[in-house]
């Protein structure tokens, strides 16, 4: 299995992709945004997709929607064919986005809206935090995207502001807070550890001396 930035050679796969999204969203029974080949084509040609591939086959697709002037960072469309999935390649394929949008877009907050509980729970351990809409985008194009979701009418009754699905938000700029406070608490430790070690030789030295 061979996971993988898309290109020009996998666009040939874009109506195959938007099948099966199609049908994975009928069977659930759960709102989804539909997209056509011609988008799912774009998306590929700007080195915005991922691609899972089983030998010549399309086992995994995710791709990545720039809002906000490159502000916010969407990942959507994550599928697996159902020949390759619960072998944990959806996960595999996130973790791949996930990471390939922090080195294209380093300063955007990546974001997201699912109803699925897997994908909460893949979100969730790649440091995404729940949050209400009012934190996502406020870029109008993305919310025109929901339009062909069976939930729109929802959305648009509560003025945009909440759904079935779950805004979830990563802030590139908090975890690096974090990990300068975790940085300099460790520091921290560090040097008062040290003069207690250095205070209680000097104690021995000095007991050892008498």
């Amino acid at each position: 299995m061979i996971i993988t930035i898309a290109n020009h050679e996998h666009i040939h796969f874009a109506e195959e992709i938007c099948e099966v999204i199609a049908a994975s969203a009928a069977i659930r029974g759960t709102g989804i945004a539909k997209r056509t080949p011609d988008y799912i084509r774009t998306k590929i040609e700007n080195g915005n997709a991922i691609i899972a591939l089983a030998g010549k086959n399309f086992a995994g697709f995710c791709y990545i929607e720039v809002w906000g002037h490159n502000k916010y960072v969407a990942h959507s469309g994550l599928i697996v064919h159902p020949e390759y999935r619960n072998l944990g390649l959806a996960k595999k394929v996130k973790e791949f986005t996930f990471n390939h949008s922090l080195k294209k877009f380093p300063d955007a907050k990546i974001f997201g809206i699912t109803t699925g509980l897997a994908v909460m729970k893949i979100n969730s351990e790649l440091g995404y935090k729940p949050v209400t809409f009012s934190e996502l985008t406020d870029d109008p194009k993305f919310w025109q995207g929901c339009q062909t979701c069976t939930n729109f009418s929802i959305l648009t009754s509560k003025d945009y502001k909440m759904c079935l699905c779950t805004g979830m938000l990563f802030d590139p700029a908090k975890q690096v807070q974090k990990k300068q406070s975790w940085f300099n608490k460790t520091i921290v430790k560090l040097i008062k550890d040290k003069k207690q070690t250095l205070l209680e030789n000097n104690k021995k030295v000095t007991s050892w001396k008498k």
